[in-house]
């Protein structure tokens, strides 16, 4: 609709439209005297002399509903564009696939060789500045023939160019026959050339015996043919013979057999308008296709994504079979179905579609304007893939979850590429930007894994939360220097997790990236003298059995916390009445720039359970200092801790104590006194043992856990008036952070 707009507004008509979103191709057309209004009201549509609507309104639109009352004269979009082609020299590019890519591939050769073409196509066109064009000095338009719903039949073009002819749009057309009866009445009306793939039969059958028909393609009969078809790096090579004559070469710098097989179109009907070969040749070289069309949102040393149109079992063919030449290791397919009619008559060719595909993930359907039909949805599709041997297909409803999955999954080396009418792009260009990240930080952190949303739930004690966006284990301080300072520089948020004890990631997951330090110099742990050296990855346990190992005491009290050095120190943890921070000689820390400097506990402010400064800076190692001691005490103390956890703790998953102890009486006292244990929501319980934990029965969300946090603090102020504060630190997003 935005072109009709832009043709009459360049015409000299006075326009006014109604949308329900505000775009920038909107703003550009308000710059040119389009009155537009964000909403869909009748009084709209007073005092026009014409009403010019699209195929997605219907009866009981109200602004439709209004104009039929007021008996405005009222056009289809199709009905409008073959009025406004009668002004020039129509060039209709038809079929079912590839009008887009050839129309605005016309479009920009014609206009290379000075022809000067009007255009109209059905997408934005980078290399033509938009997607209609009026040229009051050149004699042709070429346009963009829509045949979904009939309204081909009503152009009267000089030259018709037929692409393919096949069952499609079932959800208009009873079946073949009835398309076909459109397709004749197209070429009827076609006055000059009538140009039609030779390598499509019902094209063939349709045009072969019409007057002044030309044939292109890649078959020997072709008047225009293709040879010698090489493809690299997505450009296409090939050489082109009409009816005997080698022409020469050409290069196209779209990819895929298919867009040459359209691209002969143009050059068929270019030399028949008597442009030279050289003029085609420049024009092929340097058009780039449609948004939508086999467009690549990222190409990185790691990955590959790539954004198609495709919708149809053909297409899907065609596009896999294009992306399979890009040599990369695997072919991850995201594909949103379009329409529940289609999906419902093509799914067994939708099942046959996919072979060029390593895994396939599908999203629901796409509706358009169609209601459901009962047992039609993703899944269709993903059983007929599974009926015809596919074993890397999967029903994700949720576009977002599914890109999650994706992204999870995705390896270097992997081709991922959305195709779909639908919106199944949005999500594609947020995993293109997360991925580009993911190589960048990659370059960045050298040794080390690093992984795109990675399930936190595996790496939390209490075995709840959602995914980080990025997830880094660094190997060296360098390494995570390099990766805290390009995140600081980028303004990507930073979150350091230790063994995922005292933590509570909320459902929706981590935004930015996740440090995890437990590997490489991190995991160092050394003793000289009276004291020991760890990084910040080592397990306190460690701690002290190296410290008993060693003769030393006054760490024992280390082995009943699950934490490690960093998370243990970052909230000043203890037990049996030793704090972390008790012991520590020296700490060193890094900032969110990657800066490093020592410090000691006395420089540090240090409270219970708390170390403000710990927030903003991060711990890379510390010193602890003990003394020496009897060899049989300190494990008589150790084993006395170990009994101690054994007996007193539940052995299910827990983060740990949830409260701060709130006075004399400690929270987990208080929570038994209130008769709460084993009070439940969803997977979460309060446990049986110590009522300061609660523990996850097992398919707990972090919801359920926030609620009954909710719950016992409620009983708690109610019954006692107490306000029990968490010591469980509760981080993350409620919803998912990610997609569109």
């Amino acid at each position: 609709m935005s072109g009709i707009a832009a043709l009459l507004l360049a015409l000299g008509h006075r326009v006014s439209g109604s949308d329900k979103a505000d775009t920038i191709e909107v703003r550009r057309l308000e710059s040119l005297g389009l009155k537009f209004d964000l909403s869909q009201e009748a009084a709209h549509v007073a005092g026009a002399d014409i009403v010019i609507y699209s195929s997605a309104i219907r009866p009981g639109n109200v602004e439709y509903d209004e104009a039929v009352r007021l008996g405005l004269r009222m056009f289809r979009r199709a009905d409008a564009l073959s009025a406004i082609m009668l002004g020039k020299k129509g060039v209709v590019i038809a079929g079912m696939h590839g009008k887009t890519t050839t129309s605005s591939m016309m479009a920009h050769v014609l206009r290379t060789a000075g022809v000067r073409p009007s255009h109209y196509v059905g997408a934005e066109i980078p290399i033509l500045g938009t997607n209609a064009h009026w040229d009051a000095e050149g004699e042709l338009f070429v346009a963009e023939g829509d045949e979904s719903d009939g309204t081909l039949a009503n152009y009267h073009p000089e030259h018709a160019v037929i692409l393919n002819i096949e069952e499609e749009h079932l959800d208009f057309y009873a079946d073949l026959a009835a398309i076909e009866v459109v397709f004749n009445r197209l070429l009827d009306q076609t006055a000059g050339l009538v140009l039609y793939c030779a390598d499509d039969a019902h094209a063939t059958r349709l045009c072969a015996t019409r007057p002044r028909a030309i044939s292109f393609g890649e078959g020997e009969g072709a008047d225009y043919r293709f040879r010698n078809f090489g493809s690299a790096d997505f450009q296409s090579t090939f050489e082109v013979v009409c009816r005997g004559e080698v022409l020469g070469e050409l290069v196209l710098n779209v990819p895929g057999r298919h867009n040459v097989s359209n691209a002969m179109s143009v050059v068929a009907l270019a030399t028949e308008l008597g442009v030279p070969f050289a003029k085609i040749a420049e024009g092929l070289k340097t058009f780039s296709g449609a948004r939508r069309r086999f467009e690549i949102k990222h190409r990185g040393a790691e990955f590959l994504v790539v954004d198609d149109y495709a919708h149809h079992p053909s297409e899907l063919r065609a596009t896999l079979a294009t992306a399979r030449t890009a040599g990369r290791q695997r072919i991850l397919a995201l594909f949103q179905p379009h329409r529940y009619t289609r999906t419902q008559a093509l799914k067994d060719e939708f099942g046959r579609a996919f072979g060029d595909a390593d895994l396939v993930f599908l999203a629901d359907i796409y509706p358009a304007s169609e209601p459901p039909i009962p047992g039609i949805s993703g899944q269709t599709i993903a059983d007929a893939l599974a009926a015809n041997g596919h074993t890397g297909a999967r029903f994700i409803p949720d576009r977002d979850a599914l890109v999650r999955e994706v992204g999870r999954l995705a390896e270097p080396g992997d081709c991922i590429i959305t195709v779909g009418a639908g919106n199944i792009h949005e999500q594609g260009s947020a995993l293109a930007r997360d991925l580009a990240a993911l190589e960048a930080l990659r370059a960045e952190m050298g040794p080390g894994a690093l992984r795109l949303y990675e399930p936190l739930a595996r790496h939390t004690t209490l075995r709840v939360g959602g995914p980080a966006q990025f997830w880094a284990e660094p190997e060296t301080e360098a390494g995570l220097a390099r990766l805290l300072a390009w995140c600081h520089a980028q303004e990507m948020p930073v979150t350091l997790m230790g063994r995922g004890s005292n933590l509570l990631i909320r459902d929706g997951g981590i935004r930015g990236v996740v440090i995890h330090l437990a590997k490489g110099e991190f995991h160092r742990l050394e003793r000289e003298g009276h004291r020991l050296t760890a990084g910040a990855g080592v397990r306190l346990k460690e701690v002290a059995l190296a410290a008993k190992a060693a003769g030393l005491a006054g760490l024992e009290w280390m082995e009943g916390i699950p934490g490690s050095v960093g998370g243990g120190l970052r909230m000043n943890a203890g037990a049996m009445g030793g704090e972390a921070f008790n012991h520590v000689a020296s700490v060193r820390l890094i900032d969110a720039a990657g800066e490093v400097r020592e410090q000691t506990p006395a420089e540090l402010e240090i409270g219970y359970r708390s170390v403000p400064e710990l927030k903003t800076r991060y711990v890379l190692s510390a010193v602890f200092e003990a003394t020496p001691g009897d060899a049989a005490e300190i494990a008589r103390r150790l084993d006395e801790s170990m009994q101690k956890r054994r007996t007193t703790q539940p052995r299910e998953s827990s983060a740990g104590c949830i409260f701060k102890n709130p006075g004399p009486c400690p929270a987990g006292r208080l929570v038994d006194e209130l008769g709460l244990k084993n009070r439940r929501v969803g997977g979460a319980r309060v446990s049986e043992i110590h009522g300061n934990f609660i523990v996850n029965d097992g398919g707990a969300t972090a919801t359920d856990v926030l609620r009954l946090i909710a719950e016992v603090k409620a009983v708690a102020l109610a019954e006692r008036g107490i306000a029990l504060e968490t010591e469980v630190q509760i981080v993350g997003e409620e919803a998912p952070f990610i997609l569109s």
